[in-house]
Parts: C-alpha cells; sequence; structure tokens
C-alpha cells in the first residue's frame, strides 16, 4: 500500500473525527449523553495509535535497511504487520461509519 493512499485513509478518518466533533457541539443534548471524553475523542485517539504504528514501522524498516545492527528482521516485520492490521482496522471503521452515516442521512422521519 502507498505512502499516499494511507495518508489520503488517516485524512478521510481525521475529517470524520473532526465533523463527529462539530456535530456533537452543535446539539446540547448529544454533548450531555456523550460526556466529555466522548465517541469524537476516541476516534481521535485511534487515528493517533494507527499514525504511531506507521511510523515505528518505517522507523524500524528504514533502520534495517540502514543495515542496523540492532534491529531484526522479524522485529521489521512484526512491526509492519502490527500496522497493516491497525490500518485495515481504521478503513473498516471509516466504511462502517460512513455507512452509518449513509443510513441515517437517508431515514425519514
Amino acid at each position: 500500500m502507498s505512502t499516499p493512499a494511507i495518508q489520503s485513509a488517516l485524512n478521510q478518518m481525521q475529517s470524520l473525527a473532526t465533523q463527529a466533533a462539530g456535530q456533537a457541539a452543535k446539539g446540547q443534548h448529544v454533548a450531555t449523553a456523550v460526556g466529555q471524553g466522548g465517541f469524537a475523542s476516541e476516534l481521535q485517539s485511534s487515528i493517533q495509535r494507527i499514525n504511531r504504528l506507521q511510523q515505528t514501522a518505517d522507523a524500524k524498516l528504514k533502520a534495517f535497511q540502514s543495515g542496523d545492527p540492532g534491529v531484526a528482521l522479524n522485529d521489521v516485520m512484526v512491526d509492519m504487520q502490527k500496522a497493516s492490521v491497525g490500518f485495515q482496522m481504521g478503513v473498516q471503521t471509516r466504511n462502517r461509519l460512513v455507512t452509518a452515516y449513509k443510513d441515517i442521512m437517508n431515514m425519514q422521519v
């Protein structure tokens, strides 16, 4: 998976998190029900964790490629798989959020 594609997906997820925070701020009853640390902050922290996993995997890969004796191939592979699984989880979460948003917007009152 290419870096621009990853960045694009992360930007979309961050945009959704920002929109969710804006929607929560507009309605008093939503803010009361969700509380202070609500869904938007959890989504934002998840995005940040995924980003950290990607950065860690990239750093270990670069260290391994440059010949750092303290970095083993299996560590690089494990970190890359963690980053991949985290990213796929983020993409699936985004897809489900978009689907849920579209379903809610299509509901008739």
